[in-house]
């Protein structure tokens, strides 16, 4: 049995007669390349499944499991997800832009170099939690910094209880700390700025070269972008990685919980306060005050917890008002329909 034959008699419980059990692999211009147990197939939506679809992520994404029509040229029906890694979609329209979907663990990669920044990282890691994905932080081309630990140490400080790595997949140095993560059947998938040696790594784990790589710009240490879409690659193991694009915008769309995760220690000392509707701006018995003035709390990851806290808070309004701009558009053409019969 190989390693495709093995993946899908792992998940034999999500067949249904007279369909076939695929999963997606890349997307391009509304055409999806689906995996199945013997076959790579090119597939489209099926007009049904477009016109029962409110929003834009209940349809087809890379990692999704999806049943097809028995020819398998169509896709049908979505089945429903155990996770999914998403961003606000890029623009002005609040929508959601799904990036992976069904996924163990997401590694969030950012290079040692003086492009290393934890305020972006922790954006990365604020949509992991909100994914239903364990996230792992990789500090990639460890061979190009001479002060490994030190910045270890302070992406660890910062996001405490997160599982942080340094690797080189020019010398291999760190390489044997992925492998456990890479069990039968796992999906993890590959995140970070353009630049950061995802694809070099999607490579080195695959044993060849299938995604093209660039270097980074000399003049500022960035990354420029050579994966123009994701997609899905099955290692020999039976485990599979998800390659994804550099993202330039990093915009939350969903994080309340991954927010109440990563700032426990604040949503701990607001919870203590002598009033229930403290503002802490200096009422009495403010626990968070009290923390920052004894230095027990920074005033810059309060007031950074509180940016985050607006900004999720205002992508949700507008995320409930397109909603219930989509739900009266559906009704309306479904009376449509009705009064033509």
């Amino acid at each position: 049995m190989n390693n495709r034959q093995y993946v899908f008699e792992m998940m034999k419980h999500l067949e249904e007669d007279g369909h076939l059990l695929g999963r997606v692999v890349t997307e391009q211009k509304g055409a999806f390349m689906v995996m199945t147990e013997t076959d790579d197939l090119l597939s489209k939506i099926s007009g049904r499944l477009r016109f029962q679809t409110l929003k834009r992520e209940d349809l087809p994404a890379v990692g999704d499991w999806v049943l097809l029509s028995e020819e398998g040229a169509v896709i049908e029906k979505v089945l429903p997800r155990t996770s999914k890694f998403s961003r606000k979609k890029a623009g002005n329209e609040a929508e959601e832009q799904i990036i992976a979907a069904n996924i163990d663990t997401v590694f969030i990669l950012s290079s040692l170099n003086d492009d290393l920044n934890i305020k972006r990282i922790e954006r990365y890691l604020l949509l992991c939690w909100e994914s239903g994905a364990n996230p792992v932080i990789v500090l990639t081309k460890s061979d190009t910094c001479d002060r490994i630990e030190e910045k270890k140490r302070q992406v660890e400080n910062a996001l405490f209880g997160v599982k942080v790595l340094t690797i080189s997949a020019v010398s291999h140095e760190g390489i044997e700390e992925i492998q456990p993560y890479l069990q039968e059947g796992n999906t993890i998938a590959f995140v970070g700025s353009s630049g950061v040696g995802k694809s070099t790594l999607t490579n080195l784990l695959l044993g060849n070269t299938v995604q093209k790589t660039k270097q980074i710009r000399e003049s500022d240490d960035k990354g420029r972008h050579t994966t123009t879409h994701r997609e899905l690659f099955l290692l020999e193991n039976g485990a599979s990685i998800i390659d994804t694009p550099g993202m330039r915008e990093i915009q939350l769309w969903q994080g309340q919980e991954g927010l109440s995760t990563q700032y426990q220690d604040i949503e701990d000392l607001a919870f203590q306060c002598r009033f229930t509707d403290c503002r802490h701006e200096g009422e009495p018995g403010c626990k968070i005050r009290e923390a920052i003035k004894h230095e027990e709390l920074s005033e810059e990851r309060f007031e950074h917890f509180l940016k985050l806290q607006r900004e999720i808070a205002y992508m949700e309004r507008r995320g409930n008002k397109r909603l219930e701009s989509l739900e009266r558009k559906k009704w309306k053409n479904i009376g449509k329909q009705r009064k033509f019969k």
